[in-house]
């Protein structure tokens, strides 16, 4: 394989540790959220797939690119279910581990070009995966064992540091 094929291959990466933001200088930046940690993972029940798409912290993800976002779930009936998943990597005692995790809703039509999120819920479940919260109560069965096959197969002991809270939360 060519040095472009594989360039071109979709990359399944994951935000780990990485510089501490609060190393004390109390310079420029002190206090300010950092997203250095946090992954964006895309489940899509639709075709039995979870995957990094760290293009979603921007909104835009491929499954988010060329449809009209609106703010009414009613106006898009027929809307395939995604989720975004914010997942924040921290660390602990026993090395890093799945910190906070919360899922966000989507609804795609590609026939009308038309999609549905909350920007808000956005917001407050990124905030919240910051925080180290477990938000996936929400999701259905299926996406949250998606979610949960794709962090054990992403980093076992990464998934193995993690609370029992998260365990439990994702034991469908």
């Amino acid at each position: 394989m060519s040095s472009d094929q594989s360039s071109n291959k979709k990359k399944n990466t994951f935000t780990i540790i990485k510089d501490d933001s609060t190393d004390g200088h109390g310079g420029y930046g002190a206090g300010t959220v950092s997203l250095e940690n946090m992954s964006s993972v895309i489940v899509d029940p639709n075709e039995n797939t979870a995957y990094v798409d760290m293009a979603a912290m921007h909104a835009r993800s491929e499954v988010e690119r060329r449809v009209k976002w609106i703010q009414d779930k009613n106006e898009v009936p027929n809307g395939k279910l995604y989720w975004i998943v914010w997942v924040n990597v921290e660390r602990g005692e026993n090395g890093p581990y799945y910190g906070g995790v919360a899922g966000s809703e989507m609804r795609i039509d590609r026939e009308i070009k038309r999609a549905y999120k909350s920007m808000a819920q956005h917001v407050t479940h990124m905030e919240k995966s910051l925080k180290g919260k477990i938000i996936v109560e929400h999701m259905d069965e299926q996406s949250k064992k998606l979610l949960k096959d794709f962090l054990i197969d992403f980093n076992e002991d990464m998934w193995n540091n993690s609370t029992e809270e998260l365990k439990d939360a994702l034991n469908v």
